[in-house]
């Protein structure tokens, strides 16, 4: 990593990323729940939200809709990607040079990594060069860093997700995105063995507000630098109301219970204007 890179989609060294690579990830079921969510310009929209610090997309999905938000939303490229529909062991495509993204307006790059799948050593060449042309172009750099792989037993443990965060700043990562390990503590040890690499939390499949916020809370205490998320930000009816929210917990230290009371303000407030 190199001080200072991430700055381009952190405010004051945290992170509240959204991420919206899911229609090639995961295909169009992740936004059955709220049908809406399969337009983008829905989701650039709630990417213009001040807490927001960037917005990770595909080429495609860049090319269309980014000219009329490059004044309003910071973009982190997406540059590797796989459907759902990919079979064989864990792997990630490139489909999208840096040169190109940097060209349309990135500030950043983002790329998968499996570290552990049989693709392992094709993959972390290939994020080798992303990382050394987003390097001559002044972008930060942040590592999907998921480990997965048929001889991989446990991609969510602690010690699993401690090597993840490493591998991230080994290779040359800004920002490196992990699993929640399922404790603080083994929070911790991801984010202390990262070095001066931030480590933040990925969001995951959608859950309550409560849930997530104890978790994003519990995450922060235990040294993460914020959030990337997707889902449970654009599957829910009301993603701006989550992301204030969000930013209590992320930039202002707030708790979970005092975050959910500003979205139970919100509501009210809501309620009684209507």
């Amino acid at each position: 990593m190199r001080p200072g890179a991430d700055s381009a989609v952190t405010h004051s060294g945290k992170a509240l990323i959204l991420a919206y690579d899911h229609g090639l990830e995961h295909g169009p079921v992740d936004f059955e729940d709220v049908p809406a969510s399969a337009d983008p310009e829905t989701v650039f929209d709630v990417a213009t939200h001040d807490a927001v610090t960037g917005f990770g997309v595909q080429k495609g999905l860049a090319e269309a809709y980014y000219p009329s938000y490059e004044n309003d939303v910071t973009l982190l490229a997406k540059v590797n990607g796989t459907s759902n529909m990919w079979m064989g062991e864990p792997d990630s495509a490139v489909n999208w040079s840096v040169e190109s993204a940097a060209d349309l307006g990135a500030e950043a790059i983002g790329f998968t990594f499996y570290g552990g799948s049989n693709n392992e050593v094709e993959m972390a060449e290939e994020f080798r060069d992303a990382q050394e042309a987003a390097r001559d172009r002044d972008m930060g750099v942040v590592m999907w860093s998921y480990p997965r792989g048929q001889g991989l037993k446990d991609d969510t443990g602690g010690s699993t997700i401690a090597y993840a965060s490493r591998l991230g700043f080994e290779l040359g990562a800004d920002i490196t995105k992990v699993k929640y390990p399922g404790s603080a503590d083994a929070m911790q040890w991801a984010c202390d063995v990262a070095g001066d690499t931030k480590v933040v939390m990925s969001g995951g499949s959608k859950t309550s507000d409560r849930e997530f916020l104890e978790t994003v809370e519990t995450a922060m205490s235990a040294g993460a630098s914020g959030l990337a998320v997707g889902r449970n930000v654009f599957q829910r009816e009301n993603p701006t109301e989550l992301l204030d929210a969000l930013e209590q917990v992320i930039f202002e230290d707030e708790t979970a219970d005092e975050a959910l009371g500003v979205m139970s303000s919100a509501e009210s407030h809501a309620t009684t204007s209507d």
